[in-house]
């Protein structure tokens, strides 16, 4: 069986958990004999050789680099500061962009030989609309988020919105993380039941590496760590959508009760200096450090020291966060809005919006000793059944449904 697979980010040029996903699913299908060929909408400033060094293992999964100014979770505003220092080849705003995306998929779909399209997320989806126009193939549209999580609420940007009900009105498939974004694809863009299938994204033991040996904390926790502080991990992107606020109002009442604790928050955005400015406001700055971006060993390093990992997001319809820290060893506190709720019972659980319950959970977790523990340990257990694997298994069945409805119709 052949793969189009779209999308626009993918490790290690990624900025959020779609890279982590498009990479996991990717691989795991390739594992299991299918041949994938995917095609990102960015020139990596790298050789060929690197990129597939990445990947070195697996044959039968081949990158086509498509150039753009597209970036992960890039806004209009952004897009258009991005496109002022690079030449006319690119499109004259965002949207123009995901059009002349679309175009050159043609191109690919008209040289290429493959069975089904499938296509991450809304920068892709008229990618794959013309994909499949070209081809004739069947189109599976896989949503890793939508609008409305984005702008963490209904003030959404209506091109967005009418970008993703095309692709979900002119797919054959859509495939959602959770039962929780399958509701709101139902509730906001009117699909059917029948057309919507649920595919969790996964985790390997494999992801946590084996490479950090000794002493896991980085080294900015050291002094921290010999002066008995306890650490609580926020790892995402500094936006609306996860909550970084609800996270600083809770850490200030953490530390009426628990003074001697320092909250990381990791990640990047457009809140960040916002946030920097509220930890003042609550006069908590000197027990919270924002680190930036962090990926690969620093970022393991923060997943194995922390005592406890909070995802805070208003609306988060899976997120991989959490399955990363569980796998690290460290125990999670996760929002009730979020789709790994779904899947995970040995974790703490909070609406987002109540701040003075996530506090105690926080506080609980790291009085007392036994739960830390008990949370640790059957969480650990609990993710490895969460694999990529399993997800592939998901993605080859519904491949192998819609092309056998196909033929059944001819």
């Amino acid at each position: 069986m052949k793969v189009l697979m779209l999308g626009w980010e993918f490790p290690p040029y990624n900025s959020g958990g779609l890279g982590v996903a498009c990479h996991g699913i990717a691989r795991a299908l390739t594992q299991k004999g299918v041949d994938v060929l995917f095609v990102l909408p960015k020139k990596i400033p790298v050789s060929d050789e690197r990129i597939r060094f990445c990947f070195a293992d697996i044959d039968s999964l081949d990158i086509r680099r498509v150039d753009t100014a597209l970036v992960p979770y890039v806004s209009s505003d952004e897009y258009a500061r991005r496109r002022a220092g690079l030449d006319g080849i690119y499109g004259s705003d965002l949207f123009a962009e995901v059009r002349r995306y679309a175009m050159l998929i043609g191109d690919i779909a008209r040289k290429e030989q493959f069975d089904v399209i499938h296509a991450h997320d809304w920068l892709s989806f008229l990618a794959g609309i013309e994909a499949k126009r070209v081809s004739g193939k069947p189109l599976i549209i896989h949503v890793h988020i939508t609008s409305f999580d984005q702008a963490g609420g209904e003030n959404v940007d209506p091109r967005v919105f009418e970008i993703e009900r095309a692709g979900m009105r002119d797919a054959d498939m859509v495939v959602t993380v959770s039962e929780y974004t399958k509701q709101m694809v139902m509730r906001y863009h009117g699909i059917h039941d029948s057309k919507i299938r649920v595919v969790y994204n996964g985790i390997e033991a494999s992801d946590a590496g084996n490479t950090v040996v000794g002493n896991t904390d980085p080294d900015f926790l050291d002094s921290y760590r010999r002066d008995g502080y306890k650490i609580v991990l926020f790892v995402g992107r500094i936006t609306l959508q996860k909550g970084p606020d609800y996270f600083l109002r809770a850490a200030a009442l953490v530390l009426r009760h628990h003074p001697k604790t320092l909250f990381v928050v990791a990640g990047s955005g457009d809140m960040e200096w916002r946030m920097i400015d509220l930890a003042a406001a609550l006069g908590i700055s000197k027990n919270v450090f924002f680190t930036g971006f962090t990926r690969g060993e620093e970022l393991l390093r923060l997943f194995r020291s922390a005592d406890l990992f909070v995802l805070s997001s208003v609306s988060e319809p899976f997120g991989i966060t959490p399955l990363e820290a569980l796998v690290n060893g460290t125990p999670v506190l996760i929002s009730k809005q979020s789709g790994v709720s779904e899947v995970l019972s040995h974790a703490l659980k909070v609406d987002f919006w109540d701040v003075e319950e996530m506090a105690n959970k926080i506080v609980a977790t790291l009085k007392y000793e036994p739960l830390a523990r008990q949370l640790s340990s059957y969480g650990f257990e609990e993710v490895l059944q969460l694999t990529w694997s399993r997800a592939a298994d998901a993605c080859i069945a519904l491949y192998r449904f819609i092309l056998d409805s196909l033929r059944a119709k001819t």
